[in-house]
């Protein structure tokens, strides 16, 4: 099977559980059912222009049935951000050339005055008597005869935009039919699997690591939005085998307070990326499950797994050809990464450079309406990741951050990831995020946010203590700042939000340290410490960076 409306197809006959959403269920007939209802109604209000349907939904069984109606009728889905609004969201809408939304009553006032270009009359509200009506007129409609090939787009996934403006990354049905059979096979996915799926599903990793692996081995779907203190009872409750996740959701996840009898539960797989190593082995041993944290993103191009007996915390080897860590500026390959005798990373300034793949441009389908973003991604026939990476001298790749997410302090360049590594080592703190801020002599100075367990206070001197203390701790990673957040800033895929936080600074209501030189202990950053730090710094500077 080749395309998505294969997949769907291949279910209408089946009466095992398909999709269970609190405690209401559907069997695998009955949602192919709901998919061609809705086909139907797609393509009676189909018009000129590209065939694209936004979704606007939560995680509601509706997001899935009309995943399957898009594939069956040849309709491009694409996922609506609902972490969105105002201008913002009216961009993706327009930029994606939607020519239908669906979405419910929850986002009614978010899309409220909003310029679209689909108008107002094709937007569905499946909640609504009107939407319901609408589609019950096509109830009990065949499977639509529309030919799908593979080649053509299945979805159009928006990137998170922890760094940047999101962009719309093209996912053909034959990509994507193949990333399922991959992730199945490599979880082992069968007939008893139950995939608990709590990531957005506007997002690629709801739908390619979540979702579709299990329709592809007829197995069940459990429906939520994430949910520390449910997720324990969930998983007994429905017998959830699988679990993915993306960025911090382990971390959060090891907040609930512990129990002797955590891993009594059938979770036997967990399958994510972006989780710290420290999360991942805590995680597995206190639910007695297989975590495999691995690199992937929506664009593909690369894909690296862990194996057994790898170095503790490397992202593992690629699963292609190709790939390498090159120097952006030369285009050439870096140096092999060396390490000290405490695991310190020697040479940063030479061996980390840019993740890439030299034989994997094909992978990449673009970005949709952005051929700027897409001629970045692909230059000279090599796909950039726009991840900072190193590579030991065994062939191990070690993940370094962001493009955007390095720091030049005192000459010498350092990647955020590197210093995050150590912060979340400290037994009170739940999330860490590095970003430069500016210096007003020469490059830049290391902020940290951090989010710490609940009932955890701050000691500026045990802390600074915990991270000199520390072998692989760099001599200069020392924040100059840190601020202490209730709830740090987070991308709809639980990624920091890098952005937001270098663009705030000091500037915020929440509790910031700072030293004012390398020698001194931390001391709060007040109105009068800001006033004076700024006042070093070239008139007009900041306000240009």
């Amino acid at each position: 099977m080749n395309t998505i409306a294969e997949f769907v197809r291949a279910r209408a006959n089946d009466d095992n559980i398909g999709l269970l959403y609190g405690d209401e269920r559907w069997s695998y007939r009955e949602f192919v059912a709901l998919c061609a209802q809705r086909a139907a109604w797609l393509l009676s209000n189909r018009r000129e222009g590209p065939f694209h349907v936004g979704i606007l939904l939560d995680n509601v069984p509706e997001f899935p049935f009309w995943i399957g109606a898009c594939a069956l009728a040849g309709a491009t889905m694409v996922g609506i951000n609902a972490t969105r609004r105002g201008a913002d969201l009216a961009r993706d809408i327009n930029h994606t050339d939607c020519q239908l939304l669906i979405t419910q009553d929850a986002w009614l006032p978010a899309l409220a005055g909003l310029a679209l270009d689909c108008g107002i009359e094709r937007i569905l509200n499946v909640d609504s008597t009107a939407g319901r009506a609408a589609l019950a007129a096509h109830t009990g409609a065949a499977l639509p005869t529309v030919q799908v090939r593979p080649e053509d787009i299945f979805m159009l996934i928006f990137t998170s935009g922890s760094s940047g403006a999101p962009k719309a990354c093209i996912c053909s049905h034959d990509r994507i039919a193949t990333l399922t059979r991959t992730v199945a096979q490599h979880c082992g996915h069968g007939p008893d699997t139950v995939s608990y799926v709590t990531m957005p599903w506007f997002h690629a990793a709801a739908i390619n690591t979540g979702w579709l692996p299990a329709l592809s081995a007829g197995s069940a779907t459990v429906i939520r939005k994430f949910s520390v203190s449910a997720f324990l009872p969930d998983v007994r409750r429905y017998g959830v085998t699988h679990f993915n996740y993306v960025g911090k959701p382990l971390a959060y996840l090891l907040t609930a307070p512990e129990r002797p009898d955590d891993a009594n539960n059938p979770l036997r797989v967990v399958l994510g990326n972006e989780g710290a190593i420290d999360d991942v082995e805590r995680f597995a041993r206190r639910f007695g499950c297989t975590v495999i944290d691995g690199y992937g993103s929506t664009e593909g191009g690369i894909s690296i797994s862990r194996r057994p007996g790898m170095p503790r915390g490397c992202l593992g080897l690629p699963n292609q050809d190709g790939v390498a860590v090159f120097d952006p500026a030369t285009g050439a390959e870096c140096p092999r990464a060396r390490f000290g005798p405490e695991g310190q990373l020697l040479n940063p300034n030479e061996a980390i450079g840019e993740l890439v793949n030299t034989r994997g441009a094909a992978g990449f389908e673009g970005y949709w309406n952005n051929p700027d973003a897409s001629h970045k991604r692909v230059r000279n026939g090599i796909f950039w990741s726009g991840d900072l990476a190193y590579r030991d001298e065994q062939g191990y790749f070690w993940f370094a951050g962001r493009d955007d997410d390095w720091l030049r302090v005192d000459g010498e360049n350092i990647a955020s990831a590197q210093i995050e590594e150590v912060l979340i080592r400290h037994p009170d703190v739940v999330l860490a995020g590095i970003y430069a801020v500016p210096d007003p002599a020469v490059g830049d100075r290391v902020m940290a946010a951090i989010e710490l367990r609940e009932e955890a206070v701050f000691d500026p001197a045990a802390f600074e203590d915990f991270l000199a203390r520390q072998p692989d701790f760099g001599t200069k990673w020392m924040p100059s700042f840190i601020r202490v957040s209730p709830s740090m800033p987070m991308t709809a895929t639980s990624k920091v939000l890098r952005r937001q936080l270098r663009m705030e600074r000091w500037h915020t209501a929440d509790p910031v340290w700072w030293k004012p030189a390398h020698d001194q202990a931390y001391r709060p950053l007040d109105a009068e410490a800001i006033a004076a730090y700024e006042a070093g710094f070239t008139p007009g500077a900041l306000q240009r960076l």
